[in-house]
């Protein structure tokens, strides 16, 4: 089967409306909006309320990108949802096909929390490099506000909830210009939201657990030192693929995780502060929906236009960390 190209041809986004500024949080856990747009860039996140769920934002961003790609629902071979936070363990990517009525796509979730969306990035190109499917719905989504302590000032700060969604289709030329991908379980402890289990006494001599998870916990020095020195690494690997200079990029977009990484690998790669995306301040850390959420207000604004060249890093729990160059849209 002859190998094809893989070309990105729409993009969107959806947050819930509920807004929670730094100064409102102050109220909740002992802390400063300047402290916090200090140290991490952020000023406000959006928050899920109890009625919303993952698959309804995953189901409007989803919504808009295939609109935007100028494809049906019907058209749809795959849907691919990174996700950590599925509104059920089992998945939901299932409930958006449903919800977007994509009959004709088979659907899966894809976890490898904020490294999420470039994953399946890589993984969706497979598909269609292979000539196996031709038209790929991507989604990146998470509610973390699910999953955070709301008494632990070094996390509950940084998290907020959205997603963002892309359309990637068959094309004659190749438009992902190159890619790497890397993990290290041995780093595993610095960033989780880890099972915790109650033990219950089924019969005598049968005990089993009782399943549930803790709140997200993370030691903010290691994973900053981690993000610092890998990403740049990696985006320099996935420019090496490409066989493309770092100055021939157009633009960065990182994992919205804080402004503090966001500009030290900008620094370390030589990339202008114009040329580098950021959202974060409005939005907080969306985990595996901050790539495409931040890729497509870009594109709506007008920044990015077709054939730009774009390098894209997300980075987290695993640890995992993987870099894309795509040129943008057909």
């Amino acid at each position: 089967m002859q190998n094809l190209g893989v070309a990105i041809t729409g993009s969107g986004s959806a947050v819930p409306a509920t807004s929670l500024h730094n100064q409102t949080l102050s109220e909740l856990v002992e802390t400063s909006d300047e402290w916090i747009a200090t140290r991490t860039g952020i000023r406000q996140r959006r928050l899920a309320l109890p009625s919303e769920s993952l698959s309804v934002l995953a189901t409007a961003a989803s919504s808009q990108a295939i609109a935007a790609s100028g494809i049906k629902a019907e058209d749809l071979d795959l849907i691919l949802l990174a996700t950590s936070t599925p509104d059920d363990l089992f998945g939901s990517a299932c409930q958006v096909q449903a919800k977007l009525g994509a009959t004709n796509a088979v659907a899966f979730d894809l976890t490898a929390a904020c490294s999420g969306f470039v994953f399946g990035l890589v993984t969706a190109a497979q598909y269609i490099r292979t000539g196996v499917y031709k038209n790929v719905l991507l989604i990146g989504a998470d509610i973390l506000s699910r999953w955070v302590d709301w008494e632990d000032r070094r996390t509950c700060v940084l998290f907020g909830d959205g997603a963002g969604a892309v359309v990637l289709q068959a094309d004659k030329s190749d438009r992902l210009l190159g890619f790497a991908l890397k993990s290290d379980g041995t780093q595993n402890h610095h960033l989780n939201l880890a099972y915790a289990g109650a033990s219950q006494e089924l019969l005598p001599d049968v005990n089993i657990t009782k399943g549930t998870y803790q709140p997200i916990t993370m030691n903010g020095k290691e994973v900053y030192r981690f993000a610092v020195q890998k990403v740049p690494e990696i985006i320099d690997k996935a420019l090496f693929q490409a066989n493309i200079s770092v100055e021939q990029i157009d633009w960065l977009i990182l994992h919205q995780a804080n402004q503090r990484i966001i500009d030290a690998v900008a620094q370390r790669l030589n990339i202008p502060e114009h040329k580098v995306i950021s959202n974060l301040a409005q939005y907080g850390n969306t985990s595996a929906a901050s790539i495409p959420l931040a890729l497509d207000e870009a594109v709506r604004q007008g920044k990015i236009k077709p054939n730009d060249i774009v390098a894209t890093s997300g980075f987290g729990a695993g640890l995992t960390w993987g870099a894309a160059i795509f040129q943008w849209g057909r």
